[in-house]
């Protein structure tokens, strides 16, 4: 009876959550409606921009991609940020089919960050720290294969360093005695922008302010490869004692002190 009850519990939240987006879509006096803006709501860059010579880019996959772009685009030294889906076969999935779970793709978020002002450590580490990889085709309370932990990288050289982060990332886990990893981690060309309302969604007006993330509240520390360039004050804006912290924080970029 327990388990029936909490199934359909589930249903509803579900349920709920179609609806809302539903409204969100045929609601003509939404201020986050659909449209080919491409300016980034706070960073005010071009989320559609391709990376220049001094920048890189990098997709991530931690769960439902409204909250895990805040964590990214409040970095300093990011230069964009977009949702989107990717890891999946699906030519320009809608984000109903990709939460229909047929598309193979994951809700992810698109990064393009300067090289000289944050290095791919420093994403690596808000990756591994602000969700929990250990989970499996799901994120706390939002399951299935869309919201499965991944890093797609569009560059072979940047494959090393991903791959020296999650061997460290295992061992810091394995002292809290956590289990293993089962981040999804690929070579990828394509990546599809989400609608329109879904880009920096959390500081549009009238959001639901939702965050499905669990982290694990292990942190990662040095591993071969690694070249920190944030310091210890900037993730302290991060506690991820603190259930949901992003959801609490302001949506401006954390400045550094120089």
């Amino acid at each position: 009876m327990l388990r029936a009850k909490k199934f359909k519990t589930y249903d509803v939240k579900i349920k709920n959550m179609f609806e809302f987006l539903k409204n969100i879509m045929t609601n003509e006096n939404a201020s986050f409606k659909s449209d080919n803006n491409s300016i980034h709501r706070i960073l005010n860059t071009d989320i559609k921009k391709e990376p220049n010579s001094q920048e890189d880019e990098i997709i991530f996959g931690c769960g439902c991609f409204w909250g895990a772009e805040k964590c990214f685009w409040k970095l300093p030294g990011v230069v964009t940020t977009s949702v989107g889906y990717a890891g999946g076969d699906k030519k320009n999935p809608t984000y109903y089919e990709v939460c229909s779970g047929v598309t193979g793709h994951s809700e992810v978020v698109r990064v393009i960050w300067n090289k000289k002002e944050i290095d791919i450590s420093d994403l690596l580490k808000m990756f591994w720290e602000c969700h929990d990889p250990t989970q499996k085709d799901r994120q706390g309370n939002d399951i299935g294969t869309q919201y499965r932990s991944a890093i797609y990288y569009k560059k072979e050289n940047n494959k090393k360093i991903i791959l020296s982060s999650r061997e460290q990332y295992q061992k810091e886990l394995n002292k809290k005695n956590m289990g293993l990893i089962e981040t999804e981690i690929k070579m990828i060309d394509t990546y599809y922008y989400a609608e329109q309302y879904h880009q920096q969604y959390l500081a549009s007006s009238g959001s639901r302010q939702y965050c499905s993330a669990s982290p694990t509240k292990v942190k990662l520390g040095e591993f071969y490869g690694s070249n920190f360039k944030l310091k210890e004050d900037i993730w302290e804006n991060f506690n991820w004692e603190v259930d949901k912290c992003v959801l609490r924080s302001d949506n401006n970029p954390i400045k550094k002190i120089i």
